[in-house]
């Protein structure tokens, strides 16, 4: 039996502006141009997911799109990600509007929508119908993550937290229900109060021991730390185009890879290369890399 996943994850219509550089308090500027895209962190994780494994694992995609959204939905089901399970919201589709500058960095604000519509009881139906997944994720672009991880602990599954964007819902509570934890340098400099990499893994060490810690730090490279033992994965130097969906892409390669079995190494080797093609390419969704690509 393939292993399976359900993410609870966003679904967003990005709206990516191209500018000479990201505007400061109270600056106007000129968009070079712009694109509209299927992106949000759940949805590019499914495909990453789905990509990474070329169809060795069972990806399901729970959560709410608006009327507006179908073709977000369509695209995760071409990809062979499980959506029987989403449901249309009243509410507009969640979007993003984002800026990328001449250098590839971005700048983002996201608009929850529909993605925050979630209920209990949606919640507790996905789960009897998915009794044999092994898995969970969510991100912090939709509501009830706390209730999500909860359920999925006492169904037996792994629990996996990328709490991004940041805001006053990641707390203690809800880091302390994750088994596996992804966060960026400035996620963790928000939840530690400490800048330094080796200062926020020994903080999440010391407060969640039980947790695999994830430390990504752009083209800095990632750790990974569990049970007292952290490594180092260098990144893979690349031209950079646009960083958008750089995160969401080492998450499903390196989730991916833990699903089927790799050594936690060689998922974050993978994850690492997949990073770095997705930087090479424009898009959220449409820059993550087929697992072949890798080869």
């Amino acid at each position: 039996m393939k292993p399976k996943i359900i993410n609870f994850g966003s679904m967003n219509i990005d709206y990516v502006y191209s500018v000479g550089h990201i505007p400061g308090p109270g600056e106007t500027v000129a968009a070079v141009s712009n694109h509209n895209f299927a992106g949000g962190k759940g949805l590019n994780q499914s495909i990453a997911l789905a990509r990474a494994s070329a169809g060795g694992i069972e990806v399901v995609h729970a959560g709410m799109v608006g009327t507006d959204g179908g073709f977000l939905v369509d695209m995760l089901r071409t990809e062979g990600v499980d959506v029987s399970d989403i449901e249309i919201s009243p509410i507009r589709t969640g979007h993003a509007i984002i800026q990328v500058d001449k250098s590839g960095q971005n700048c983002i604000t996201v608009c929850g929508g529909a993605n925050r519509t979630l209920t209990v009881e949606y919640v507790d139906s996905v789960y009897a119908r998915r009794p044999d997944a092994s898995m969970a994720l969510v991100q912090n672009e939709t509501n009830l993550a706390p209730y999500i991880l909860k359920k999925a602990a006492i169904h037996g599954m792994k629990t996996v937290l990328n709490p991004s964007p940041m805001d006053d819902g990641v707390d203690e509570e809800l880091l302390g229900l994750a088994s596996i934890v992804i966060i960026n340098e400035h996620e963790g400099a928000q939840i530690t109060c400490r800048d330094d990499p080796d200062e926020i893994l020994r903080y999440m060490a010391a407060n969640y021991p039980k947790a695999v810690t994830v430390l990504t730090l752009g083209e800095r490279g990632s750790w990974l730390q569990y049970s007292g033992v952290r490594f180092f994965q260098e990144a893979y130097k690349v031209p950079v185009v646009d960083t958008t969906a750089a995160g969401d892409t080492f998450t499903g390669y390196l989730l991916a890879g833990i699903l089927l079995g790799e050594s936690y190494t060689d998922a974050m080797n993978a994850a690492a290369r997949a990073a770095a093609l997705a930087v090479a390419a424009k898009g959220a969704a449409a820059s993550i890399p087929r697992v072949e690509k890798l080869n």
